[in-house]
């Protein structure tokens, strides 16, 4: 029965090795990949592993464990990320153009000048660095037509979006609490119901961007841009910092 037992063992030990991958074996399954075969990286545990600057694009990577993992300057465009585990990933500089993350924690994760451009994020990155990234047309906004358990949003507080480009984003109902938005650039943006609560939109091109029914509680509008802004009612404009030092405030719509 030892015997038995031990054999159990380390048939256990050699599976859950078999799942350890390094990155030469990544690249390996990433080389012999194509549309019809993709690399098959799903649920596997990379954590840690240096895999920055590889082409994913014909990977399977839904459900794999990337926590500490550096992504840098990898390109994950189009992607189905969803249930992928990413605390504290790398991705600085990557390519996540039309990817979709959902259900994902990616607290404290490095985005800083990616391109999120087109992407679905419904996400925790609280903490996160999305300096100067790219996240044009992204859709990182409430469906409130498919919401079978309850608001599912994307979490963004604290985070670093500092000189980021948010043109034409849907970030309706995202939680934007004590952001840091500095310099980024929000043209056309929806932030239609939004927490904005004590966020830093200083210098912000705001031009129009709809803010209707959001949180603006100490959000900082110094300097920023706010040609076409739609704050909808709003009651008390004093709890609006810096709003009498906005650029355009005139041209900003209150209703």
């Amino acid at each position: 029965m030892k015997i038995y037992s031990y054999a159990l063992a380390a048939l256990f030990c050699l599976s859950a090795s078999a799942a350890e991958l390094d990155r030469s074996a990544v690249q390996q399954l990433l080389a012999t990949a194509d549309n019809s075969h993709p690399a098959q990286l799903r649920r596997l545990d990379l954590t840690g592993l240096d895999l920055s600057g590889l082409n994913f694009k014909q990977a399977d990577l839904w459900g794999a464990d990337l926590r500490n993992a550096n992504l840098s300057n990898s390109d994950l465009s189009g992607l189905n990320l969803d249930l992928t585990v990413m605390s504290k990933i790398n991705l600085a500089g990557a390519n996540l153009s039309n990817t979709s993350i959902f259900g994902v924690h990616m607290g404290g994760a490095d985005l800083s000048n990616a391109n999120l451009s087109g992407s679905r994020f419904i996400a925790n990155l609280d903490r996160a660095n999305l300096s100067h990234a790219d996240l044009s047309h992204a859709n990182w906004g409430v469906d409130m037509k498919n919401q079978p358990m309850g608001l599912m949003r994307v979490s963004l507080n604290n985070v670093n979006l500092t000189g980021a480009n948010l043109t034409d984003a849907n970030l309706n109902r995202a939680l934007l609490r004590h952001a840091n938005l500095s310099g980024s650039v929000l043209r056309n943006t929806v932030l239609f119901g939004a927490d904005l609560s004590g966020a830093k939109l200083t210098g912000a091109d705001l031009s129009g961007a709809d803010l209707s029914e959001s949180k603006l509680e100490e959000t900082d509008f110094t300097g920023a841009n706010l040609t076409g802004t739609r704050f909808g009612a709003v009651s008390n404009k004093a709890v609006l910092k810096g709003l009498n030092a906005a650029k355009n405030l005139d041209a900003a719509i209150f209703e």
